[in-house]
């Protein structure tokens, strides 16, 4: 049962850092990008509080390598696996 919750929880994280990579690709400045992925991995890291939480970790993670030209083939191809098995 808890691995269940977790899966799911898992997947659900998944779908939204997604969707928020691929809005903030299509939308958002380089600069602005990396700028509001290093706040996302911040505000993860006391992700024991209420409104943020561990799930900012990595969709930060995920902003800030869009803007690093090596990495960001690498998290297009990882997220386009992943969108295709949800």
């Amino acid at each position: 049962m808890a691995m269940s919750r977790i899966r799911r929880f898992w997947k659900q994280t998944l779908a939204a850092v997604n969707r928020a990579a691929i809005w903030s690709d299509r939308h958002l400045p380089p600069g602005v990008r990396a700028g509001l992925g290093i706040l996302a991995m911040a505000c993860g890291l006391v992700g024991f509080l209420p409104v943020v939480g561990f799930w900012m970790l990595p969709l930060g993670a995920v902003l800030v390598a869009l803007d690093i030209p090596p990495l960001r083939r690498r998290v297009l191809r990882w997220l386009a696996r992943h969108q295709s098995s949800n």
